[in-house]
């Protein structure tokens, strides 16, 4: 897939998911055979008012690429001046946020763009006109149910194509509405129409999580590639899975044993540390361990100790307890350790 002339070597490519996927997840994540990466969010208004938060936002490291760097607002000029701006860091493409539902960031663009095509289309010509790299749209189905259809067809196709018209070089899905958050099924249809009305590439995005739904995204809806979200949290191994089954005879590679998956973590949560110092990374840590234990059994109290973390060697402790727990666990099934 290219986007513009950006090379992706790959159909999986991981979300920019705010508050989680910083540079420690990003690298892990491409360790593992993500395609691609896009930094968190990061206010164009912030940026170009010279808020060092939204700046350190968008440093990227030397085996950070090829990425994407996010932005979200809603006045064109900002944003054009914000995507100049941007590119002392190197991104090989910059994506407009159009699609985050959280209500702090609608009051000032993401999913709130939904409600005003034009607009969106002229952020994005403002953008694209200010970059010599390639500009895509990270977007949902639509504000609401309500506004799902418009004049007879999907209201996101109509979108895309006056985005597609204004400059953009590919559009990412998200197969719901603002609305709907991430709790119904993924309108798959409504993807589909996307990937038809334009001819950019698409990144479908929604409950992709393994190979068999990375398959059955792009198997119902045509996509280029899909976006990986809430299914990497705790388990960016899962590009290993997908790119094994899209590309060997649907070879499912099954979740690491427990000790594996401790071992991640740790390494995970050492990259935090090194990358924002002990204080901040271990209390960043806590979200990432809990999706880790996610599953295991005594995940439950493992989470209660994981809320108390105060250090690195906290975290390890933790993790041996629970390599024990299942190695008693395996002995009582009669199952080697």
């Amino acid at each position: 897939m290219f986007i513009g002339n950006v090379e992706i070597k790959g159909k999986a490519v991981l979300a920019p998911l705010a508050g989680v996927a910083d540079r420690a997840m990003r690298e892990l994540c491409l360790g593992y055979g993500a395609a691609m990466i896009t930094s968190e969010m990061v206010s164009a208004k912030g940026f170009t008012m010279h808020d060092p938060k939204s700046r350190e936002l968008m440093v990227l490291s030397d085996m950070e690429h090829p990425a994407a760097i996010q932005l979200f607002g809603h006045e064109p000029e900002v944003l054009a001046e914000a995507a100049r701006r941007a590119m002392e860091f190197g991104p090989e493409i910059l994506d407009l946020n159009m699609g985050c539902p959280a209500p702090k960031i609608t009051r000032n663009g993401g999913a709130s763009l939904l409600k005003d095509p034009d607009l969106a289309a002229r952020i994005t010509e403002a953008v694209a006109n200010a970059v010599d790299i390639p500009v895509t749209v990270k977007m949902r189905t639509a504000w609401d149910e309500d506004r799902v259809f418009d004049g007879g067809e999907y209201a996101c196709a109509r979108l895309a194509r006056m985005l597609e018209n204004a400059g953009a070089a590919a559009i990412t899905i998200h197969g719901r509405t603002k609305t709907q958050m991430y709790a119904p099924p993924v309108n798959y249809d409504a993807i589909r129409a996307v990937k038809e009305a334009v001819s950019v590439p698409v990144i479908g995005n929604g409950d992709v999580r393994d190979g068999f739904s990375a398959a059955y995204m792009l198997e119902q809806t045509g996509v280029d590639a899909v976006m990986v979200g809430r299914g990497a949290m705790g388990r960016p191994w899962c590009f290993q899975q997908i790119n094994a089954y899209l590309s060997d005879e649907n070879r499912v590679i099954p979740e690491p044993p427990v000790a594996e998956r401790m071992r991640v973590m740790l390494q995970h949560a050492q990259a935090i540390i090194d990358n924002k110092g002990e204080y901040t990374g271990i209390r960043e840590t806590r979200k990432h361990a809990a999706w880790y234990v996610k599953g295991i059994r005594g995940a439950a109290q493992f989470r209660a100790a994981i809320g108390a973390l105060s250090s690195m060697d906290d975290l390890a402790r933790l993790a041996m307890d629970v390599i024990e727990m299942d190695r008693q666990d395996r002995e009582r099934q009669g199952q080697t350790p």
